[in-house]
């Protein structure tokens, strides 16, 4: 079922390790987000999720299970999704909205407790904030100040 579509969120696997290495973001969107690379040494209750088309890397983000989730919720069963990048020669195909749409279902399947999703978007991160509405994250109406400023924290429902 998976195959079928046009993109799959898959776990980190070594053989991804050599793309994500050569992943490139535009100067705007670097201030926003991380690449792959800096985020390639996790700790436990962190999950390295890597957005593929026909089975090369084209997006990666991570998935928080440990107590930072606190800092966004008080819901006892979240996740936090962090690091949202594709790669530059990737974007405008639709690759974020697509990987965002299929998150519900790939938390549901993986992470069977989770409930919900959060996330902290910058306020001044328009394009980022329009994506997350349009794939199902509400505005919560919570806010915390970032390393650039005000962030609005966003979540998702799972169940």
């Amino acid at each position: 079922m998976k195959m079928t579509k046009e993109i799959q969120l898959s776990f980190y696997q070594k053989e991804h390790l050599e793309v994500l290495k050569k992943f490139q973001l535009p100067e705007e969107q670097v201030k926003f987000t991380a690449l792959p690379e800096e985020m390639l040494n996790v700790s436990v209750g962190q999950y390295r999720i890597v957005i593929l088309s026909k089975g090369m890397p084209v997006g990666f983000f991570l998935l928080h299970s440990t107590q930072r989730v606190k800092e966004y919720t008080t819901t006892y069963h979240a996740m936090l999704l962090t690091a949202l990048s594709v790669d530059h020669k990737h974007q405008g195909q639709g690759y974020a909205k697509k990987a965002m749409a299929e998150l519900r279902e790939f938390v549901a399947e993986n992470f069977e407790a989770c409930e919900k999703i959060v996330l902290a978007v910058n306020h001044k991160n328009i394009p980022a904030q329009n994506l997350y509405k349009n794939v199902g994250f509400i505005d919560t109406g919570r806010r915390k100040l970032g390393k650039i400023g005000e962030q609005l924290i966003m979540e998702l429902k799972i169940r």
